[in-house]
């Protein structure tokens, strides 16, 4: 489940390659892509103590630079066969590459097409492929809000049919879902790390100056204070309500909030809501191996994002 979700939002950008789940660049790439989030959520010594940065102590900056590397030759690799393709005068697969390849060098050189594809990667495809795995775990975990997914999608849309942009907005119940799973499986449990400008006095506390601050906003989706049955997962109760996930809402922030809110928050509604309503749409699902829907695995593996640490396994049954 995890390697078709992952391949589905990847070629949004690359036709090839890193498209095939089963070839040996893309599983290179997964691997690649899940270390960094390991590493980089990592608690570093080095950000308490600075004078410990040429030293490395843990060595997560040596680690880190050689994974950033071996995507990079990735990318690199990945632009040479396609300039051949060109050459050759196969256009066959217009994408995201071949429009930055067509803009003129002037403008955007090929280091900085390198470096763009990896931030479109790295940033973009595990988040979301993460969020619909756990989006998809729930929903065979809870039978019944499945079957009312289906329902719906059913009546709006019509069964097996691939749903687009324009229809989600005549589906409340799939956007509930959504907002539920960003809730209690947010993509990133600490959001980016933030720095404080100058001495700030919250509830009574003094934050210093250059403070590193994280949000914990997994903790915030649990809260029991905030949400009733929190660990249960209802998304009938976003039905009437006006909570919302872009950054007005403090109870639920899976992006943050404020200037520093994910670049990335419209294309990623967009794009799991799409591929979850039609992936619930196209297909029935059953669990690999004859598990019971409450015998599902959901136990949480932490980086800078949050993944299931068993993959998800699942049938797709042809309507």
């Amino acid at each position: 489940m995890a390697i078709v979700i992952n391949n589905m939002l990847s070629n949004t950008i690359f036709s090839k390659d890193l498209t095939d789940p089963f070839s040996d660049s893309a599983k290179e790439f997964k691997e690649l892509v899940w270390q960094i989030m390991v590493e980089v959520g990592k608690p570093n010594l080095v950000d308490y103590f600075p004078f410990l940065k040429k030293i490395d102590p843990q060595g997560i900056r040596r680690r880190s630079t050689d994974y950033f590397t071996k995507i990079l030759h990735l990318m690199s690799d990945l632009i040479d066969e396609r300039l051949k393709e060109r050459e050759m005068g196969n256009r066959e697969n217009i994408d995201v590459l071949d429009a930055l390849l067509d803009i003129s060098p002037h403008e955007i050189d090929r280091n900085q097409i390198e470096q763009l594809c990896l931030d479109l990667f790295a940033a973009g495809t595990d988040t979301m492929s993460n969020t619909l795995e756990w989006a998809m775990a729930e929903l065979l975990k809870n039978p019944h809000t499945f079957e009312k997914a289906q329902e719906e999608l059913a009546q709006v849309i019509g069964r097996g049919k691939l749903i687009d942009e324009a229809d989600v907005a005549k589906l409340p119940y799939l956007r509930c879902i959504v907002k539920e799973t960003f809730r209690i499986h947010p993509q990133v449990p600490f959001l980016i790390p933030h720095k404080v400008e100058e001495d700030v006095d919250l509830y009574g506390y003094t934050i210093p100056k250059d403070s590193q601050v994280l949000v914990n906003v997994w903790a915030i989706g649990r809260d029991s204070s905030l949400w009733e049955d929190p660990l249960d997962f209802k998304p009938e109760r976003f039905w009437e309500s006006d909570i919302d996930v872009r950054g007005r809402d403090f109870e639920l922030i899976p992006f943050g909030a404020g200037r520093r809110i994910c670049p990335g928050l419209p294309l990623a509604i967009r794009m799991i809501q799409i591929a979850l309503g039609s992936l619930i749409n196209t297909f029935n699902w059953k669990l690999d191996g004859g598990i019971a829907p409450k015998d599902l695995d959901m136990e949480e593996k932490f980086g800078i994002t949050l993944a299931k640490a068993q993959p998800l396994l699942a049938i797709p049954i042809p309507l």
